[in-house]
């Protein structure tokens, strides 16, 4: 029987051979890269591992040690979103100047966003009845003083109601309690429009009282007034004046100037044991700001 004889050429049997080599090294080289992305380990960070103990665990999770309690390791990275982008003011500043205003941008502007037409970004409003710096705040309505305090004395003292006595004079607190303060309560309250009249004793036989250093007052301290409504009105002393009483001016001490003013009273002057003390402390003040607590 005659052998059989083949279609290729001794040429093309070498390179079909040839190419089933290329073939199958491909195969290998490529499963051999899916083989080992697919073993790699999905397990959790290191920083969610529990902790180890001993030189052995720290050689293991070297990333673990030295890190301070608020620290915490990275975790795998991920893709990380692209931030959100911050909008954009319709002006942009020039770099290092002074931003302007909204309401009245530069002209002419630097540059403007897209889709935004000039003037959409409104100024941020002022309130309508804005003080200016070292303006006084408006008078407060009607409410009784429940203390007084001076820090530049160092006082502070419960206020009680007083009224006139039959002369029609102002009565004084109580000599039995010198640590209290007594407001006319027939005049304003103290941040209400016009003169609040504060009066303290100076001492009694008791010994020193409330307004012994009243005198030493001066231009620029505060005295603070916490009222019944809860707020505190806050005097700023304008001057101090020693009257004798026969020179005494009323009109002065006591009249309105149209605005929120405070005055302070105690005795002064030598003293005459059969007629008191021959003169009296005035202490005049005006608002000049309002708080919350004493």
């Amino acid at each position: 029987m005659a052998p059989r004889r083949s279609r290729y050429t001794r040429r093309q049997r070498r390179l079909l051979r040839l190419a089933r080599t290329v073939v199958v090294a491909l195969s290998l080289v490529v499963g051999g890269i899916w083989w080992a992305q697919d073993g790699e380990p999905s397990g959790p960070p290191i920083a969610a591992a529990p902790a180890a103990h001993g030189a052995a665990a720290s050689a293991a999770a070297p990333a673990v040690t030295g890190l301070h309690a608020d620290q915490k390791p990275k975790a795998p990275p991920d893709p990380a979103p692209e931030p959100p982008s911050r909008p954009k003011p319709a002006v942009e500043p020039a770099a290092g100047a002074r931003p302007q205003p909204a309401a009245k941008p530069p002209n002419p502007p630097a540059s403007k966003a897209p889709g935004r037409s000039p003037g959409t970004a409104a100024a941020k409003p002022k309130p309508a009845a804005e003080a200016g710096p070292g303006s006084p705040p408006a008078p407060l309505g009607r409410s009784r003083p429940t203390s007084l305090a001076v820090p530049a004395i160092t006082i502070e003292a419960p206020v009680v109601d007083l009224g006139l006595d039959g002369a029609g004079r102002l009565a004084t607190p109580p000599v039995d309690n010198p640590r209290v303060v007594g407001w006319y309560r027939g005049g304003p309250t103290p941040g209400e429009r016009g003169t609040a009249v504060v009066v303290g004793h100076r001492d009694t036989r008791s010994g020193p009282a409330i307004f012994l250093n009243l005198n030493v007052l001066s231009p620029g301290n505060t005295v603070r007034v916490a009222r019944a409504d809860g707020r505190v009105a806050v005097f700023t002393v304008d001057k101090v004046r020693t009257y004798t009483k026969a020179g005494f001016p009323d009109k002065e001490v006591y009249g309105s100037r149209g605005r929120p003013e405070l005055r302070l009273l105690t005795c002064g002057g030598s003293f005459d044991p059969k007629k008191g003390y021959e003169s009296n402390v005035v202490v005049y003040a005006h608002l000049t700001d309002l708080d919350k607590e004493i």
